[in-house]
């Protein structure tokens, strides 16, 4: 039934499960499943999604069809989170995988300079509204991850004016890099000089600084794969869960990594140090996520 073993169970609490107990599950959660929900996609094929809960937000999501019989024939799985903060309202794209039936987002997210790609969770939404597969208006994103290996860094800042001064720092780079977007030259030119003042700064600063209490934050693609993201973030809020069925503890904490917010669910046996608000958040995630499409 199940091929593999997938990478990222460990973060939801299946850090000893074997293939045998894998299938078993899935077919458990074949025939109770917590969740439901079918649509029809823009060739006229079938969707069905099946969802298993192991704790709050956090579970087994199964993809496939139903045959003639009314088997569940699984396509795919996948271990999931699903945050609950608002990261950010942009435009978005909606690229279908070649490989399944599975589709990614990518957003120009300008926070972070980079293209944001991320797994789509609410699938089915997006079929059933027949919005079909490429730009999309502005919209809410949720954003949520798996994390497999982190740590926990102390705090760069000392005190609250620190921080609200780096703050302003980033938002009058972000109006900037609009106005640039524009066609503003003075803009450019003002963030070009910024950039080189910022270049000289730092490298004097890596010479006699370890380079974590020069850098405040940063959120960079990791390896090949489009939606995995080497990051370093502040802890907003952080909780313990438990998945029901292994008993394994995970942390759930809202991370704040270049001004955009996040969620992140890690095995407490795979983060390094104790995740407490004001701590930074170092590590690889999976990142996926959920956009409004009503």
């Amino acid at each position: 039934m199940v091929s593999n073993v997938h990478q990222y169970l460990p973060a939801i609490g299946f850090s000893k499960i074997k293939k045998r107990e894998l299938e078993n599950l899935l077919q458990e959660i074949t025939l109770r499943p917590d969740y439901q929900e079918s649509a029809i996609d823009f060739e006229g094929n079938q969707f069905v999604e099946l969802r298993y809960m192991v704790a709050d937000n956090v579970g087994l999501v199964l993809r496939g069809i139903y045959n003639e019989d009314d088997e569940f024939i699984l396509d795919y799985y996948y271990p999931t989170y699903f945050g609950e903060s608002i990261s950010s309202k942009n435009d978005v794209e909606v690229i279908k995988q070649s490989d399944k039936d599975n589709y990614l987002v990518m957003c120009d997210e300008i926070r972070l300079g980079v293209n944001l790609i991320f797994q789509l969770q609410n699938m089915g939404e997006f079929l059933r509204n027949n919005i079909m597969a490429g730009k999309s208006g502005d919209r809410t994103i949720r954003l949520a991850a798996l994390s497999l290996d982190a740590k926990i860094i102390l705090p760069l800042y000392d005190n609250e004016k620190s921080r609200i001064k780096e703050k302003m720092n980033n938002k009058k780079r972000i109006d900037l890099f609009e106005q640039a977007r524009e066609g503003n030259e003075e803009a450019l030119e003002s963030l070009t000089m910024d950039e080189i003042d910022l270049y000289q700064r730092i490298s004097r600063r890596v010479t006699r600084e370890d380079i974590l209490s020069v850098v405040t934050s940063y959120f960079m693609p990791f390896g090949i794969e489009n939606d995995k993201y080497d990051i370093l973030g502040d802890i907003l809020d952080v909780k313990s869960l438990v998945n029901h069925l292994t008993m394994e503890e995970l942390y759930v904490m809202i991370i704040e990594s270049n001004d955009v917010v996040f969620e992140v669910c890690i095995n407490k046996k795979n983060l390094f140090g104790e995740p407490a608000v004001g701590r930074r958040f170092k590590g690889t995630i999976w990142l996926q996520g959920t956009v409004d499409f009503s």
